[in-house]
């Protein structure tokens, strides 16, 4: 498994996403070239996918759902996710990756 590309800025980290929508559950697949790979149990319809992404991440990091979000690519698979409040060490601990 290689490492995920996570960029610093001011108060927090962003981070690729690859999001595989319309999964038997949510969570983390793994890593997609130096994106992080998540699967998410809901369809790719009316920003359904998106929505449980943020929410998911926000659970499984530890950060208020605010603190998450899309900054770019929301009608693609591939995303740049903003997290605020953390750092990246701390992203990467919390993944489990």
């Amino acid at each position: 498994m290689g490492e995920i590309a996570v960029e610093n800025i001011d108060g927090g980290v962003v981070v690729s996403v690859k999001v595989v929508p319309g999964g038997s559950r949510t969570g983390v697949a793994g890593v997609f070239g130096s994106m992080l790979k998540v699967k998410v149990s809901a369809p790719a319809e009316k920003g359904k996918a998106n929505r449980c992404l943020l929410e998911f991440l926000a659970k499984k990091i530890g950060v208020r759902k605010k603190a998450v979000s899309i900054v770019s690519g929301q009608t693609n698979s591939v995303k740049r996710v903003q997290i605020l409040g953390i750092s990246a060490e701390k992203l990467l601990d919390e993944l489990k990756l």
